[in-house]
């Protein structure tokens, strides 16, 4: 068995979906843009990724003699769908549904480090992340072959579609590296279209700004009140731009029954939301990422989204 089949098997039996090799060095072809897309100002509130710009770049900042990537995936709960969903419920986002990602990721990290380890003993290191560090896991994902960003800016892969988790572990061995995913999004514009806020600007390209994922979870203060109508039913992250992805006809059922979606978030009580206290909150919402909003960000939320369906409900014809 080759090094680099040996780690797909060690990251299979730790649990993850997809695994697949980059190589260090070269940025993808779709971390050209970065420091033109921070300068717009689309990264909106999250400076962390200016501060960042150059270790995503070059992962051989963040982890000293790095050579390669191994990049994976992990199915979450890809939900019933919209028409299978009480309109007048409110939504949180497919991915935050279940357990706290970040949590069900480090476990398994921690369990393939630990193989990678005895596999390939020191010197070789290895560093992993999944969405907490300054590593750029989609672009580095499509080199990896994982599958290719879509114009909606999401890693879609061609065979199960996007409500992937990924995470990365940035490693020492000289592995070879897959051959990148080729984009197959074609002249499809439907997430284009579909976006209520118009967060994305031009193919691939997010203006975080006007996202209602960013708007919901990492904006701090009131909402752009221009933006509050095109929030709709959203009260934590949003789904629109991969729910309506052809490619996501076929998702995969959660690969880790910790992120299947819990009743209460599937179907959320925004009104008992509003009713919270601090204490509430942190009881009703332990080990979720919804603590990410904190209260008030939730509470804000629920009180747009309140007003937007009786807003529709009053609406002539409705």
């Amino acid at each position: 068995m080759s090094p680099e089949e040996q780690v797909k098997a060690l990251a299979r039996a730790a649990g993850f979906s997809l695994c697949g090799i980059a190589r260090a060095g070269q940025p993808p072809q779709s971390l050209a843009g970065l420091r033109s897309w921070l300068g717009q100002g689309y990264h909106a509130g999250m400076a962390w990724m200016e501060r960042q710009a150059e270790k995503r770049l070059d992962p051989r900042k963040v982890l000293e003699g790095c050579q390669s990537l191994i990049c994976l995936g992990l199915y979450h709960d890809p939900g019933r769908g919209r028409e299978g969903e009480q309109p007048s419920a409110g939504r949180v986002a497919r991915y935050a549904r279940g357990e706290d990602y970040h949590r069900v990721m480090e476990r398994k990290l921690k369990a393939l480090e630990a193989e990678l380890a005895r596999a390939f003993p020191a010197p070789a290191s290895f560093r992993s992340y999944a969405d907490t560090g300054p590593v750029a896991e989609k672009a580095w994902a499509a080199a990896a072959g994982l599958g290719w960003q879509g114009k909606n800016s999401c890693l879609i892969n061609e065979g199960t579609g996007s409500y992937l988790l990924l995470a990365v572990v940035l490693s020492s061995l000289g592995l070879s590296a897959d051959a990148p995913g080729l984009d197959r999004c074609g002249s499809c514009r439907l997430c284009l279209e579909a976006c209520p806020t118009q967060a994305l600007v031009a193919p691939g390209v997010l203006d975080a700004r006007r996202c209602i994922s960013y708007l919901t979870i990492e904006h701090k203060g009131p909402l752009p009140q221009e933006l509050e109508a095109g929030i709709g039913d959203n009260a934590f992250g949003c789904d629109i731009c991969q729910g309506v992805c052809p490619w996501n006809r076929k998702a995969p059922p959660a690969a880790d029954a910790a992120l299947k979606a819990r009743p209460e978030l599937e179907q959320p009580d925004l009104q008992a939301w509003l009713a919270m206290d601090a204490e509430a909150f942190a009881q009703a919402f332990k080990h979720t990422v919804l603590r990410r909003a904190k209260l008030e960000g939730l509470q804000r939320n629920a009180r747009v989204v309140l007003s937007n369906m009786r807003k529709e409900s009053d609406a002539p014809g409705i």
